[in-house]
């Protein structure tokens, strides 16, 4: 054998593995969910790297434009902690906001904003990335008695700024703003009509099929209600046994934390559900298999006890998912690699 044919077949040997390392690499540890969306689990994917980094209730998750990712907590010695995928954390900030409870991440013409919502001020803040607050919403008096009765959980932002924002502990409207802070419409509300809501925990935009429509939970009643921005009720897509918290819409799929199973009164029973692009389920991580008959999802539960109150999701642009928990002992976010 020449020198040229030893290299050649080296490398070769040498690239296989590697391959079989990462494929090995991948699988450690039990596996998780059902079809094609199957994970490991790593619960210490930030603990081990931030001994001295504290967290309280770990409330909603988003990525940035640069790969970070933020996470709200309760706790005001570090509201806003960022991350690298990795776990390792870049920056804290933030200590007004005790009842911090929604983050979403808008992109407003190149620059990236958070907003931020606190139940336990009855605001909602934009802010930038790193912490400045440029809007503040109040509650609004026209609609309520008294700002206690405004508990903002979660806003959707549109594409020109406009500001969706679901009262999901309060009086469950939808508010819709301006980009400056002007109430210009509401719907939903409490009520036992379809087009109400109950726990109108999580928002968001889902344009997937072409359309511009508001993804919009409705946690007690286990389901997503789907409305236009005028709030027009559009479709419900059922969740039987599954009180599920904020709808995260990534590629093709429906991402979202089960907070509680088979309902709000079994604690400790959570698990991470996510639904393909016709709306069926097709994968519970730490729950039982969807089983569907005659169209409809049969009810579905926590299956492995993995998590105790997943509280959202964050997908990341390798179809990873980061788990944060409420009420779950003050751990930090749990990371689910995609296998």
């Amino acid at each position: 054998m020449n020198r040229k044919e030893f290299i050649q077949k080296s490398s070769l040997l040498t690239g296989s593995l590697v391959i079989m390392k990462d494929l090995f690499a991948k699988q450690k540890g039990p596996v998780y969910g059902h079809h094609n969306m199957k994970y490991t689990l790593d619960t210490a994917w930030a603990s081990k790297h931030n001994p001295k980094v504290t967290v309280n209730d770990c409330h909603e998750m988003v990525q940035d434009s640069k790969g970070r990712i933020f996470l709200l907590t309760n706790d005001t010695k570090n509201n806003i902690i960022i991350f690298n995928k990795d776990g390792v954390v870049l920056d804290n900030w933030g200590h007004e906001f005790p009842g911090g409870h929604g983050l979403t991440l808008h992109n407003e013409n190149g620059t990236e904003y958070l907003y931020i919502t606190d139940n336990n001020k009855h605001q909602v803040y934009k802010t930038t990335l790193d912490g400045k607050i440029l809007l503040t919403i109040d509650a609004p008096l026209d609609v309520y008695n008294k700002a206690e009765e405004f508990i903002p959980t979660e806003t959707a932002i549109d594409s020109n700024g406009d500001i969706f924002i679901a009262d999901g502990y309060g009086a469950q409207h939808i508010l819709h703003y301006d980009n400056k802070g002007k109430l210009l419409n509401r719907f939903g509300g409490k009520g036992e009509s379809h087009s109400h809501l109950d726990n109108a925990h999580g928002i968001t935009f889902d344009n997937r099929n072409g359309r511009k429509t508001l993804l919009i939970t409705d946690r007690t009643r286990n389901c997503f209600k789907r409305f236009d921005t005028s709030g027009k009720l559009l479709e419900i897509i059922s969740m039987p046994g599954a009180c599920v918290c904020r709808p995260v819409v990534q590629g093709e799929n429906i991402y979202a934390a089960v907070l509680r199973s088979p309902n709000m009164d079994l604690a400790n029973s959570g698990f991470v559900t996510i639904l393909d692009k016709k709306n069926k389920v097709i994968s519970n991580v730490g729950g039982s298999k969807p089983v569907y008959s005659k169209g409809v999802l049969n009810q579905v539960q926590q299956q492995e006890k993995i998590f105790a109150h997943p509280h959202d999701v964050c997908v990341d642009d390798d179809e990873n998912i980061y788990v944060a928990q409420w009420a779950s002992g003050k751990v930090f976010p749990y990371k689910l690699t995609r296998v």
